[in-house]
């Protein structure tokens, strides 16, 4: 691919960014648990567009409308009527809401104080209702790149769609105009790929709260994409959101001059949008010069970089009022709880760990395994943030491997044991310089006595010996002790007694 000269053909680049909260569902209190399990039972439904705010039926509500679908969903013991549009939802989830104000915070957004919570119509199947509920939260944010000012234009909470299961597909043509439109786009008379007439969804996703990032067309180039995608990625993990495959969905809207604007889904990584951003610049730049017209459209990312068409561009006419809620009210004084508890961002917190003396290993572990919570936790217990972090993170990666077992295996047994040994260590039962014998005794489940002495009465001991046998050598006294000792004292601490005393 030649080197694109992004200024010249006029790029005008903005990313969406949804990621899940980690509480319970945003208008139910089911919780956010995805099954794999067989489904409890099974229910059908058809679902029609209806005419938005505006009152016309939008161009992407049309065109899901035309493929006549059946849906069906499976449920299970935790899928409420709220879930299934046979009960009205319940009041927005505070929790949910608090995380969504702590993010607009950190995006220096503005929060509305009123708002109202809409419908947005969605007859793809990803919803038992036919609309997805959102809110509008905050406005005008920004984050900071080396390109200059990103700005943030919404940031909204609402729910996540259903999960699809099945996507058979048969090839027959498409009557509907919107494809027409798109074979004249990609001059073809290719025949059109159409999922088949029933379509299964799973409601264990349906509901989980999503917040959902949009950035003004400010980005100038696809590297700098990239760097806002892990800018924000990097302030939604500071805050208490689900981490995995499938939590965070990255959508890229591009656009040329004398082209139009695409929304691109389905990234998973940021690493692949300059690829794709490219790619659909190339795209766009072809049909141009074959005097074709670039149609708005929704397209799905490839592995490849390429993209694929999946429907026509929606607009506002699939937005209208929620009838069932009333308008959501922000208070200062919400805003300001918010405000008290505002989490650190990750560059902050390696900051306060790098202080503490972690190296940079123990704190690339501390964020990749997710145990900065957990960490903190046992620092109360010990004020040692070195010691923590190896007892939480090095020993178990380094008892695993000598054991040829999996790193879960061996965390899995220790999860119960990590408070007893560091409470037992501040005792003194345990050598700090011993920790890892007992910890590999109890990962082969041998049983063993831990040490009732402190470390005062082994220094009375220690002293006892000395003065038993006068005029020998620290290193003579140092093998003395140990064979004394064994594993209730380390060669560090017993080397300190007996200099000390030898003074």
């Amino acid at each position: 691919m030649p080197e694109i000269n992004y200024k010249d053909v006029g790029l005008k680049c903005g990313l969406e960014i949804h990621q899940q909260l980690d509480t319970s569902k945003l208008f139910c209190n089911c919780p956010s648990l995805l099954r794999s399990g067989e489904p409890d039972f099974v229910i059908k439904r058809k679902l029609h567009a209806v005419a938005g705010e505006s009152g016309e039926i939008d161009i992407a509500a049309k065109h899901e409308a035309e493929q006549e679908k059946e849906f069906v969903y499976q449920g299970y013991d935790t899928t409420c009527l709220v879930e299934l549009d046979e009960e009205p939802p319940h009041e927005i989830n505070k929790e949910a809401l608090k995380i969504a104000l702590q993010i607009s915070l950190l995006l220096h957004a503005k929060i509305f104080p009123l708002t109202q919570i809409m419908r947005k119509t969605v007859i793809d199947g990803s919803n038992t209702s036919g609309f997805q509920r959102t809110v509008l939260i905050a406005r005008d944010g920004y984050v900071e790149t080396d390109s200059g000012r990103v700005g943030i234009e919404s940031i909204c909470l609402e729910e996540d769609s259903a999960r699809k299961i099945n996507s058979k597909k048969s090839k027959i043509f498409s009557s509907s105009a919107s494809m027409q439109s798109v074979e004249r786009e990609e001059d073809s008379a290719r025949i059109v790929r159409k999922e088949d007439k029933q379509a299964i969804f799973r409601l264990d996703r349906l509901g989980i709260p999503l917040i959902e990032i949009a950035t003004a067309p400010d980005i100038k180039t696809p590297e700098q994409a990239k760097e806002v995608a892990l800018h924000i990625g990097e302030i939604l993990r500071s805050c208490k959101v689900k981490r995995g495959i499938g939590t965070i969905r990255q959508d890229v809207n591009v656009s040329i001059s004398k082209g139009a604007r695409t929304e691109i889904k389905g990234f998973q990584e940021p690493a692949m949008m300059i690829k794709t951003i490219d790619s659909e610049i190339e795209r766009q730049l072809n049909l141009i010069k074959k005097g074709k017209k670039v149609e708005e459209s929704v397209r799905n990312a490839l592995a490849d970089g390429t993209t694929e068409y999946l429907r026509p561009m929606p607009g506002a006419a699939r937005m209208y009022p929620e009838t069932d809620l009333p308008i959501l009210k922000i208070s200062r004084n919400l805003v300001n709880e918010a405000k008290k508890d505002l989490p650190k961002l990750r560059k902050e917190i390696r900051k306060d760990l790098e202080k503490m003396g972690l190296n940079k290993d123990m704190i690339k572990l501390l964020f990749k395994q997710n145990k900065f919570e957990e960490f903190k936790a046992l620092l109360k217990i010990i004020n040692k943030p070195v010691l923590v972090a190896k007892v939480l993170l090095m020993y178990p990666r380094e008892i695993a491997k000598r054991n040829k077992k999996s790193l879960e295996e061996v965390e899995e047994i220790l999860d119960a044991y990590f408070e007893e040994i560091l409470i037992r260590v501040k005792k003194g039962e345990i050598s700090e310089g011993h920790i890892k014998s007992f910890i590999e005794k109890i990962i082969k489940g041998e049983k063993f006595e831990l040490p009732i002495e402190d470390i005062s009465v082994i220094e009375e001991k220690i002293i006892k010996i000395i003065n038993d046998k006068p005029g020998l050598s620290d290193k003579a006294y140092m093998g003395l002790v140990m064979k004394e000792f064994g594993g209730k004292i380390s060669g560090r601490e017993a080397m300190e007694i007996i200099k000390k005393n030898l003074k």
